[in-house]
């Protein structure tokens, strides 16, 4: 039931009449409305019985009340018509629908239909990998001084979509840009303008791994050229540019106010660097532009200098590094080793002096001295010359980058006498007093032998035979070796390999040759007489000095080493094994060749007389052998040798030199005696090696008939 609707003030429900019949009074008559704040009560004739008010109906049928006008000079009110509810909720209904239908139909595709590929896809977007690169090892003297490290470097790169002339405005900015950096890179003008001339790459290396002065001249001169593009003048050209010729337009700048180098950058990177230039250079080698070791100890240890790399992945999010992410992993990089090695610092640089200088005197094509301390095989010095500089490898010929001193074979001529007087002494064939009467040619097989000079017939002993380097007289004691001359080729071939001839020094040296030595039972009908003193096998110049280590070790051959230790991340040193020993000829034999060539030096009739050194017994052996030019494989020129160690009592250093086709000269005691007496001095006062307290034994050379 509806509830009694108070009709409002001013509705169009008529009032009841007033006794009388009376109708109301107009508007604005103080009958019709009561003063403001009066009880407002209807007005009724007597008597009559009041009227129940009207009650609200729901018929529709029924015509909505009309309300009366307002009393006049009242304000209208504003009507306001309401749109229809349920059509706008419709349409919100139906907008709805077709977003979420959108939303759903997506989401079957990415998660039904494309999930295994966008979940790829996704990986690859969100994570970047890279590699962490190792630090290479050090290399370093045997007393902890760089040789090779790795520093700091730049990369000098260039974009070369910034110097088309229609962005620089001015039509050559490639050529002043190289005009400018040529000699600060050290390359040519040409090759940076073509390097600039490529506008289709955003990225070109103009060079790598430059040092930091490289960058900072670069930055500084590009800071300047910024500063003198910014004056006043320059600002007015820049404005003009684009505008009609007739308001005094430009189509290009003057040079002055632009900087042909804003297209460059720097990208940091490592650079491999050698403090101390070319010393050692023979030994420690280089790296290739990828800093990956390609000659000598670099190559050697390649995989212990360079280290382990490591990985990182990153997430990332809008091209930039998300740092903490659960997917991100780094495996950091293993640091190479630094490699300490047995050269020490100081003889090599004597050995190097020397070396060169006596190379440039004979005129001769090229040189190596080696030092080996004999008790313990290691290597203190081993210089070639020519040489190199492994900061500056342009500079350097191809035939210079290796280490000539175990590369090179040679035939040893009469140092490798010592190795035959060593077999016949050993099997007891002769003794060194024992007599030999050297004519002054000889016949074998199909050739006639000669010393270095003619001479009438001598008469030596073993010991004369080696001082006086004698070919005849080697010949012929060492046919003495076995009763047939097969088996003396047998015996003298056992021997030689002995020594280590024929095969690898134990070094384990990139390149470097076993040397030549045929089967005893395939030498021809001359090698059998010329192996015994030097001529028909090859050697190395360490193979050759590592035979007189031998006898200066009572015997003991020690495998030659260069390494003494490596120091690992950690700062661990670990030192290198100590040369394998192997007993070459008894320790009698061995002293007794010891005072045999002590003859040679220290005779007055012996070849090295240019190796004494005052103070100290020096016991070693001239060579002077036919070169064979590696070239065209025939005989040309000479090699020129001496070996030796001091002091001859109680040995602690052997020094090898050799030279190849000299020019001035070409006797060994003549051109390498004096450079071992320079290296050896050196050496045995930089290793605090006492004089000699006795006097050489001087052994007879010679007999008289």
């Amino acid at each position: 039931m509806s509830t009694p609707r108070q009709p409002p003030r001013g509705s169009g429900e008529r009032r009841p009449q007033r006794p009388g019949g009376a109708r109301p009074k107009p508007a604005g008559d103080p009958g019709r409305y009561p003063a403001r704040g009066a009880a407002r009560t209807p007005a009724r004739n007597p008597g009559e019985r009041p009227r129940a008010p009207r009650q609200r109906t729901s018929d529709p049928r029924r015509p909505p009340e009309r309300r009366p006008h307002p009393p006049a000079g009242r304000p209208q009110p504003r009507t306001v018509r309401l749109g229809d509810p349920r059509r706008r909720l419709r349409l919100v209904t139906v907008a709805l629908a077709l977003v979420f239908s959108v939303f759903a139909g997506r989401l079957v595709q990415l998660q039904l239909l494309d999930s295994d590929t966008l979940a790829v896809a996704a990986g690859a977007n969100q994570y970047y990998d890279a590699k962490l690169s190792a630090e290479r090892g050090s290399i370093t003297s045997s007393d902890g001084v760089a040789l090779a490290t790795t520093v700091d470097a730049y990369d000098v790169i260039a974009d070369p979509t910034f110097y088309p002339a229609d962005k620089t405005k001015i039509p050559d900015a490639p050529e002043q840009a190289a005009a400018l950096l040529a000699p600060i890179l050290g390359r040519s003008k040409e090759q940076l303008a073509t390097a600039l001339h490529t506008p289709k790459t955003k990225w070109v290396m103009l060079a790598p791994r430059q040092g930091p002065d490289v960058k900072k001249q670069i930055t500084d001169l590009r800071t300047s050229l910024t500063k003198q593009t910014d004056t006043k003048e320059c600002r007015a050209q820049k404005a003009l540019l684009g505008k009609p010729a007739e308001q005094g337009g430009r189509q290009h700048l003057d040079n002055a106010c632009v900087n042909p180098l804003v297209g460059l950058g720097f990208t940091e990177s490592k650079r491999r660097v050698y403090p101390a230039g070319g010393l050692a250079a023979n030994l420690v080698g280089f790296v290739n532009s990828d800093g990956v070791g390609t000659g000598g100890l670099e190559l050697q240890y390649q995989k212990e200098l360079a280290g382990k790399d490591g990985r990182v992945t990153y997430a990332s999010g809008a091209g930039r590094v998300v740092p903490t992410s659960a997917g991100g992993s780094q495996q950091l990089p293993v640091p190479g080793l630094d490699l300490r090695l047995t050269v020490n610092r100081d003889i090599q640089w004597a050995a190097q002096r020397a070396i060169t200088d006596q190379v440039a005197n004979a005129g001769a094509e090229k040189g190596y001295v080696v030092v080996q301390d004999v008790k313990t095989g290691q290597v203190l010095a081993m210089a070639a010359s020519p040489g190199f500089d492994p900061n500056n490898l342009r500079a350097a010929k191809a035939d210079q980058l290796g280490n000539a001193a175990v590369q090179d074979a040679y035939e040893p001529g009469s140092t490798a006498k010592l190795m035959t007087m060593a077999a016949v002494l050993d099997s007891g064939s002769a003794q060194w007093d024992t007599h030999v009467t050297v004519p002054n040619t000889l016949q074998r097989s199909d050739r006639v032998f000669h010393d270095d000079i003619d001479h009438p017939t001598w008469y030596l002993t073993l010991a004369g035979v080696l001082a006086k380097s004698s070919n005849i007289g080697t010949i012929e004691a060492a046919e003495h070796l076995g009763k047939t001359q097969q088996e003396s080729n047998r015996i003298l071939g056992d021997y030689l390999h002995r020594f280590g001839i024929g095969q690898s020094s134990g070094l384990g040296f990139p390149g470097e040759t076993k040397g030549i030595l045929a089967k005893p039972e395939s030498w021809s009908g001359s090698q059998q007489y010329t192996i015994p003193f030097g001529q028909g096998l090859s050697v190395n110049a360490l193979q050759a000095t590592s035979v007189f280590s031998t006898i200066a070790n009572g015997g003991v051959r020690v495998t030659p080493s260069l390494l003494a230790g490596t120091t690992g991340p950690d700062g661990r040193y670990t030192p290198a094994p100590a040369g394998e020993q192997t007993r070459v000829v008894k320790p009698e034999t061995a002293k007794t060749l010891t005072g045999m060539l002590e003859s040679v030096v220290s005779d007055e009739q012996g070849t090295g007389g240019a190796a004494q050194i005052p103070g100290y017994r020096v016991a070693g052996k001239t060579g002077t052998a036919n070169r064979v030019d590696p070239k065209t494989g025939k005989y040309s020129g000479y090699t020129a040798s001496f070996i030796g160690f001091a002091p001859a009592e109680a040995p602690r250093v052997t020094v090898s030199c050799v030279i190849q086709d000299p020019v001035n000269g070409h006797f060994g005691g003549q051109l390498c005696g004096p450079v071992f007496k320079q290296v050896m001095e050196f050496t045995l006062k930089t290793l605090h090696v006492a004089p000699s307290g006795s006097e050489a034994p001087n052994l007879p050379v010679d007999w008289k008939p």
